[in-house]
């Protein structure tokens, strides 16, 4: 069941979804660029810098060791141990991907 706002929203919300919405409309050679010229040096650029998994909760059994290492090593040891295995993964596709056929 969807509930209704009770209160009207400010008037520079307003102005900004209108704004957008016009935005939104408008084909692309309508839109002014000037403000923002072409990025024509992408040298710094980095691939995938923004991208982010999806994650997946499950059930995961490891040794009681392997928990514990990387548990004393602090805070945020599940992203670490994440971090770890798609290391491995990807290592791993390098290899099968490297031997010869």
């Amino acid at each position: 069941m969807r509930r209704e706002c009770s209160e009207p929203l400010p008037p520079e919300l307003v102005a900004a979804l209108t704004e957008l919405a016009a935005l939104i409309a408008m084909s692309d050679d309508e839109v002014d660029l000037n403000e923002m010229p072409e990025v024509k040096d992408w040298s710094g650029a980095v691939r995938g810098k923004a991208y982010r998994p999806r994650q997946e909760q499950t059930v995961l059994r490891i040794d009681a060791e392997m928990v514990a290492c990387f548990d004393a090593q602090g805070a945020r040891h599940l992203t670490r141990l994440n971090e770890t295995l798609r290391a491995a993964m990807l290592d791993g596709m390098r290899r099968k991907k490297s031997e010869p056929v």
